[in-house]
């Protein structure tokens, strides 16, 4: 393929995607050109399919068929919108009418009253665009929507992903073809440092300095290299981006490539992300075809190609020399750095390896600039940053903000709040490596330094939402129970350590905890970040850590008073009969499983905490709000 061929097919399916774009007259106007009246986009990865996306789209295209317009609307399987709390989602334009939670039937009603009559189904629109008088207002107006900016989401929602000729018409390969034709190596490098890039996988080192290391380094082989491993709870921001738009990552590891000499990429993908390996198949094999990847690219001399590589779903692998190690077919486990992989990385040979995140961001920081690029953000962190926002918070999903947007504005505004009235507690960045933020830091804005500074890290995005009804030493347990499976073993300060906290945890948790378990707590924490061999064991303590500096409290009521105020822990709880409440309807004693409620019919009845289990049935049945949890 030549850059006239790339530039006829962007020119070809440019109205196409400009369309899902633009809404009402304009979008109209365009619609003409594409050869379609309508085109109706559904979400089918991740959390729209498990809600049944693939249902939605096969009764869509049936009505659409049975009604004659199959010929004249076109049916796209995108990625992801982003608010999956409210999937499956399909949109349609020219108009951008935004349907949430579709379903079969609300489909056939979408076909007859909007795609063939002409007229929005508003009762089946999210309801965010929907006025109190009625107006239907565009989705990127709502609150979820009007504080995002999509750069590594950009894709996703409005290219069908498995075409490679929709991802061209959207200024794919345009970034590649510049940089073949009219950059040096060090002009790339230089417009990513100025851009401000920094890794958008962990501790968030400059990747312009990375890439330069690696160009300097000698070597006749040098490879190229990609994270998609993935491996946080809760975290699915790099999966959506694979899913939505693998080609930006393909062109990005092309433009590495090119930058420090290499000709030999790998994606290390989770075994686990069967959707994603698939697609990431359809999108080497197309730009293959397509002579965008290979040998003797665009007819300019520039060789290189993409193998992936499965994971077999180890967390430590997320870390650079772990995920080599596996690449080369060993077990994953660090390796002592440095050298660091840019001088010698891969079997040996100097590295570059970012995330998918990362990767995302380049094609559009080549095309724009680097000063497009660096207006956004703060002054140490540049651009947008995407967090997969999940647990208490009611617009769970996939959220792109700017650097400096405050944790209050994620949670209030674009998450929606807490769900049932609830006050939030505290938020959980970094995942398993990061902390937890109190609600006194909720106007703390949103970039490495401030979240450093807080005892958390940015970490790959995830962001967990928690409210008055979590525990916090639980949850250090949890992460640390995460943490203790997924150690590789290989150093004593992790392996040992983080079974020793965990221990710790477990024992307070269990009403056994001491006053001076909190002094050896902070100190095994400390040794172990200090001396484990890689960032597992270096961060592991993170969420014990920082939940003792701003919870302590909870550590201290567990402790001493063998007491959980949220009602979690299971051997610190006790439940009791109200006197003046209890009925004596015999309920709560006919539905105990362990017979530890005794009393007569119509007279209070009494729990035996020595026989009671602690599983909270009586409660659940009780009419009377008579029975209470201490």
């Amino acid at each position: 393929m030549t850059v006239a061929e790339l530039t006829k097919i962007r020119e070809e399916k440019a109205d196409l995607i400009k369309v899902r774009k633009l809404i009402a007259e304009e979008g109209a106007k365009l619609a003409e050109n594409t050869g379609y009246r309508k085109q109706i986009l559904v979400c089918s990865v991740a959390g729209c399919a498990s809600s049944g996306s693939a249902k939605v789209v096969e009764t869509l295209e049936s009505e659409l068929a049975k009604q004659g317009l199959d010929k004249e609307v076109l049916v796209v399987k995108t990625g992801c919108f982003g608010l999956c709390a409210m999937g499956p989602i399909m949109i349609v334009y020219p108009e951008g009418a935004f349907y949430s939670q579709a379903t079969p039937e609300g489909v056939k009603r979408i076909v007859e009253e909007h795609i063939k009559n002409g007229n929005v189904v508003k009762d089946l629109l999210y309801k965010e665009t929907v006025t109190a008088d009625g107006d239907i207002i565009p989705v990127s107006e709502t609150n979820f929507y009007k504080k995002q900016k999509r750069i590594s989401l950009r894709n996703c929602g409005v290219i069908d992903p498995d075409s490679i000729e929709e991802y061209i018409g959207n200024h794919g390969y345009e970034a590649l073809a510049k940089v073949l034709n009219d950059m040096t190596p060090d002009d790339v490098i230089q417009e990513l440092l100025d851009s401000g890039l920094r890794g958008r996988g962990g501790a968030g080192f400059p990747t312009g300095r990375k890439w330069s290391f690696a160009k300097a380094s000698k070597g006749d082989i040098k490879y190229v290299a990609c994270n998609a491993d993935e491996g946080d709870p809760g975290a699915f921001m790099d999966r959506s981006i694979l899913e939505g738009d693998p080609h930006s990552v393909l062109e990005a590891m092309a433009i590495a490539g090119y930058t420090i000499g290499a000709s030999q990429g790998y994606i290390y993908v989770r075994a686990e992300y069967p959707t994603v390996v698939k697609r990431l198949g359809v999108a080497l094999k197309q730009a293959r075809e397509y002579g965008l990847l290979g040998e003797n690219i665009l007819g300019t001399g520039f060789n290189f190609d993409i193998e992936i590589r499965l994971g077999s779903g180890a967390f430590v692998c997320g870390e650079e020399t772990a995920l080599m190690t596996s690449i080369e077919g060993n077990r994953g486990e660090p390796r002592p750095r440095p050298p660091f992989p840019a001088v010698k990385g891969l079997f040996g040979k100097p590295t570059v390896l970012n995330n998918v995140e990362t990767y995302s961001n380049i094609p559009e920081i080549i095309r724009k600039g680097a000063a497009w690029y660096s207006s956004m953000g703060t002054e140490t962190s540049k651009g947008t940053k995407v967090f997969a926002l999940g647990g208490k918070i009611t617009n769970v999903g996939l959220v792109e903000i700017p650097m400096g947007t405050t944790l209050r504005e994620i949670v209030e505004e674009i998450g929606g709040g807490i769900p049932n009235g609830k006050k939030f507690k505290a938020a959980q960045t970094g995942g398993p490596s990061g902390g937890c933020i109190p609600a006194e830091h909720l106007d703390t804005p949103i970039d490495y330094e401030s979240l450093s500074a807080l005892g958390s890290m940015m970490g790959s995005g995830g962001l967990i939402i928690m409210d008055e009804d979590n525990c916090m030493v639980d949850v250090s347990k949890f992460y640390l129970n995460f943490t203790v499976d997924e150690s590789c073993g290989k150093c004593t300060p992790c392996r040992v350590g983080t079974k020793r906290l965990l221990q710790f945890l477990e024992k307070i948790t269990a009403g056994n905890g001491e006053p001076e378990d909190l002094e050896k707590i902070e100190a095994l924490a400390n040794h172990m970040k200090s001396s484990s061999l890689c960032a597992l064991g270096q961060s592991a303590p993170n969420p014990v850590l920082s939940t003792l500096r701003y919870f302590k409290d909870e550590y201290v009521d567990h402790i001493e008073n063998k007491h959980c105020s949220s009602g979690v822990c299971k051997d610190l709880l006790q439940y009791e009969i109200i006197a003046d409440k209890c009925k004596g309807c015999t309920l709560c004693a006919r539905n105990c499983p362990v017979g530890a409620i005794s009393g007569n019919v119509k007279e209070p009845h009494v729990i035996d905490k020595e026989k009671c289990i602690k599983c909270g049935v009586c409660m659940q049945n009780c009419k009377f709000g008579a029975i209470v949890r201490k």
